[in-house]
């Protein structure tokens, strides 16, 4: 996997999927990899008193309920559907499902305004179909029609952003279960095998550009997925994709509880200013997501890796929140400064430590980027 910028989740835990597969005597599902059990085990991690003899380590941070009822929706007839804000793990869900369920997370479709009906359904290569005719060989299935011969998970991201007749593509499929090929005489119909399902996401922050229509609502289980506002919950994910970026670009660098601690008070003064905000001029564009909380402190720490000395500091901390946060010219920038000279600046009076550096390091990219 070293020779991957980003492996799969079913290849990155290979190791771990093979031992659970091993232990794993409850009753599964149609074709399914794991049982519900193991499946949940593996999302949210194993404690002492689940009785392995080996560590499990939690990869999803969120409530446990929410993981159940997803993997019943799976085991069901009916899609699961999972909705939130940006950057609440609603694709690292349905990706570690999918793994866990058929070690393949593969089968993705990526939905946006050029998503097609041939993504969902089939295409054809056209170099054989002039050579050879239309046939099954010279048919391109979809990756959700490719889940449905081979009985495992389709997914299909940010669904919201594609527009509905491609949607209303997917409504035969989760109903039905087939997919009609009328160019074909014979065997013309592509049936789902036991244990097909399909997860999508969806942006809370598209509603309005592609509704769901009433028919497809009725096909999916929508499982909503909450933004993390438990402090010591988002310092556990922060921490655990830092610790994650660490390892893939083998970089010995020490993130102190201290200098997370003002990544993650600064985010939730951002989020309080945003939500008590009268106009969209006075909110950042960001949508200040647990992901970007992440983006911001992995450009400081390969700041400080490749130009710094190899140590995160509070003032290229400082630096990399205004440079990730502030996207509009002057709007942005603004209320940056606001912030910085508003609440940060006073802080740093009141309450010393990091705060002053911090305060410097987003004073000195404003300058620049002013």
């Amino acid at each position: 996997m070293s020779d991957l910028l980003r492996a799969p989740a079913e290849l990155k835990y290979a190791e771990e999927l093979d031992w659970l597969e091993s232990v794993d005597d409850n009753p599964k599902p149609f074709s399914w990899r794991l049982s519900p059990k193991m499946i949940r085990l593996f999302v949210l991690g194993a404690e002492r008193s689940d009785g392995l003899d080996r560590e499990i380590a939690q990869k999803w941070f969120g409530d446990r309920s929410i993981v159940e009822r997803a993997i019943v929706t799976l085991a069901s007839d009916r899609g699961l559907l999972l909705i939130g804000d940006p950057g609440t793990g609603k694709s690292w869900l349905a990706e570690l499902l999918a793994a866990a369920i058929s070690r393949n997370s593969t089968q993705v479709v990526q939905g946006t305004a050029g998503t097609t009906e041939d993504h969902i359904k089939y295409s054809w290569n056209v170099s054989m179909v002039i050579a050879k005719g239309q046939s099954r060989e010279s048919m391109i299935p979809s990756p959700i029609m490719n889940a449905m011969e081979t009985g495992t998970i389709g997914r299909f991201e940010e669904l919201t952003r594609s527009t509905s007749d491609v949607q209303d593509a997917l409504i035969s499929i989760l109903s039905e279960k087939y997919i009609s090929v009328p160019e074909l005489d014979n065997d013309n119909i592509v049936f789902a095998k036991p244990g097909f399902s399909v997860i999508a996401t969806a942006n809370s922050r598209d509603r309005g550009v592609n509704d769901l229509s009433s028919a497809l609502k009725r096909r999916f289980n929508f499982v909503r997925i909450p933004v993390v506002t438990n402090k010591k919950s988002e310092a556990e994910i922060v921490r655990f994709r830092t610790e994650e970026l660490l390892r893939r670009h083998q970089i010995e660098l020490d993130v102190p509880p201290t200098l997370l601690d003002v990544l993650l008070r600064s985010f939730a003064d951002l989020r309080a200013a945003s939500a008590a905000a009268g106009s969209d001029d006075e909110k950042l564009e960001s949508a200040l997501s647990t992901a970007e909380q992440i983006g911001v402190l992995e450009d400081a720490i390969l700041h400080s890796n490749f130009f710094g000395s190899r140590e995160l500091t509070a003032r290229t901390l400082g630096s990399s929140l205004v440079g990730s946060l502030s996207r509009r010219a002057p709007e942005d920038l603004a209320i940056m400064n606001k912030y910085l000279h508003g609440v940060v600046e006073p802080r740093g009076k009141d309450e010393g430590g990091l705060w002053p550096e911090f305060l410097a390091g987003g004073r000195d990219t404003i300058a620049t980027l002013s």
